[in-house]
């Protein structure tokens, strides 16, 4: 008398692999994890770096506009007819000539735009506007 059938001998031969697979990717991760030599840094000497002192800003040349009209260049009153001469000649000895345009609240825009057009009729590439925060 047989004990087992022919077909229960088949499905004893046949080897299931997939959780064979999962343990040994899982032991395999865990070796790699627990074999990772620890990075040991080299004895270094590293240079010293001295705090770098800022370069004073350059100086800023202003041209400040009035309500009554009055145009100043630092601190000397200008006529806008000699501005632009004024300017160029400034340009000519600082080439890295920095500008800064302040303007009363209650000038109109029409005489700011005459003064931007002379810094620009003047190759001035460094302009700006002074504005005032509120608190």
């Amino acid at each position: 008398m047989k004990k087992c059938s022919k077909s229960a001998h088949e499905s004893l031969t046949e080897l299931n692999i997939t959780p064979l697979l999962d343990l040994a990717f899982v032991l395999l991760v865990i070796f790699i994890i627990t074999t990772i030599p620890p990075v040991k840094d080299a004895e270094l000497v590293l240079p010293t770096a001295w705090k770098h002192q800022k370069d004073p800003p350059r100086k800023a040349t202003y041209i400040s506009l009035q309500t009554d009209g009055t145009l100043s260049l630092n601190t000397a009153v200008v006529a806008l007819d000699h501005l632009l001469p004024t300017l160029i000649s400034l340009r000519t000895d600082d080439p890295d000539l920095n500008i800064i345009v302040r303007g009363d609240a209650k000038v109109k825009y029409k005489q700011i735009r005459a003064v931007l057009d002379l810094c620009q009729q003047a190759n001035i590439a460094k302009v700006d506007l002074a504005t005032e925060i509120k608190k």
